[in-house]
């Protein structure tokens, strides 16, 4: 019931895409593009045939795909990658997950909220590096609590597919070991999709890594030649790829346009959620910036004590000297929402005590943003 659910609002959505193609005149073509020299595109269709279009000017957002890695090949419904995730249909009884990134600890976090006995092997030794300490160290202390086990430093060697079942080798500091699962998701992160993208000779660069080379303002090397979203660097988020569109789309048309790479706000929906946005206590250290941190627990705020959602808490981070807000980081039941609040705040160059004057609604758990700039 849930998958088709889920399928109907994604068969919404995109067929919406379909109708405002239609409404504002844009020519669709169905097929692969590839970009060649002199701004053409061929587009080569279904059917095998090919067709050749002239532009002003191209944007290229093929997007990423899920990493695939030796050890796990994907098997018709047993190995899966984040895609075929979304697409089981029972409750599997054991479920492993390779990657304790966003995408795996999302998957890992519904399967077990489903029931499901979920045990995570990440590679590296540290949770969650990517976020700030306090987030990472309250988000692997409240999915422990929930059941998830989270194995660090579990590096995956090899797999086997017996029936109907996976067993999975790995190595940790305990040495060898194998775990046996029904299924097996590859969460292991995603890579730009490049591939018979660019003609040999149409001039566009990649970096080393496989992105388009871009500047501040997503043109390539070749003038009127654009590219944003996934297939280019900064992080890997539907929200940045369509604001990169919109600013490309506004340079095209002679605008002056400029996006606040800054104030990228990122999500991980879990249950709690994760949210974040500008810089980590870990980064300010290492930048040898002075900084002061306000927290406030959600487990004292009385909208989250009605709603039984205490776990979590906010932390604000300001320079010390200026109170300009640097970081704001959460973890909780709504702080995909609350997260939006510090998103503005930030692009309007807030200070603390700009948040600290300003009247926030009791009883709410916007409160606990209040709460952690007074805490500051």
């Amino acid at each position: 019931t849930m998958i088709k659910r889920k399928d109907q609002i994604v068969k919404n959505l995109t067929g919406g895409i379909a109708g405002l193609f239609k409404a504002n005149g844009v020519t669709l073509f169905e097929g692969a593009g590839k970009v060649q020299a002199g701004k053409k595109v061929e587009v080569t269709k279904h059917d095998g045939s090919t067709e050749s279009v002239d532009a002003e000017n191209i944007i290229i957002a093929a997007g990423s795909v899920p990493v695939n890695i030796p050890p796990a090949p994907l098997t018709e419904d047993l190995i899966l990658d984040n895609e075929g995730a979304l697409n089981i249909t029972e409750t599997p009884k054991r479920l492993g997950v390779i990657g304790a990134g966003v995408i795996g600890l999302e998957m890992g976090s519904v399967w077990n909220r489903l029931g499901s006995e979920v045990i995570v092997l990440e590679a590296m030794e540290e949770f969650m590096a990517f976020a700030d300490k306090d987030v990472a160290k309250e988000g692997q202390k409240l999915l422990k609590k929930q059941g998830m086990d989270i194995r660090l430093g579990a590096r995956v060697t090899g797999t086997e597919v017996n029936g109907q079942e996976v067993t999975v080798k790995f190595t940790d500091a305990k040495g060898d070991q194998e775990i046996v699962v029904d299924k097996l998701i590859v969460a292991v992160g995603r890579r730009p999709y490049t591939e018979n993208l660019l003609a040999g000779d149409c001039g566009v660069e990649l970096d080393e890594r496989g992105f388009i080379s871009v500047d501040n303002q997503c043109r390539t090397n070749v003038p009127g030649v654009y590219a944003i979203g996934d297939v280019v660097r900064g992080p890997m988020l539907a929200h940045k790829a369509s604001e990169e569109g919109i600013m490309v789309a506004d340079i095209i048309h002679g605008h002056k346009a400029q996006m606040n790479y800054d104030c990228i706000p990122g999500i991980i929906y879990t249950h709690p959620e994760m949210a974040w946005v500008g810089k980590t206590e870990q980064q300010l250290k290492a930048e040898g910036v002075k900084y002061k941190v306000g927290k406030f627990p959600f487990a004292a705020s009385g909208r989250a004590m009605a709603s039984q959602d205490t776990d979590g808490f906010v932390k604000l981070i300001a320079d010390e000297e200026t109170d300009r807000v640097l970081g704001v980081h959460m973890v909780g039941g709504v702080v995909s929402e609350l997260i939006a609040q510090a998103v503005i705040a930030m692009e309007f160059g807030s200070s603390a005590e700009d948040l600290q004057l300003t009247v926030f609604a009791h009883p709410t758990v916007s409160e606990a943003v209040h709460e952690a700039a007074l805490a500051v």
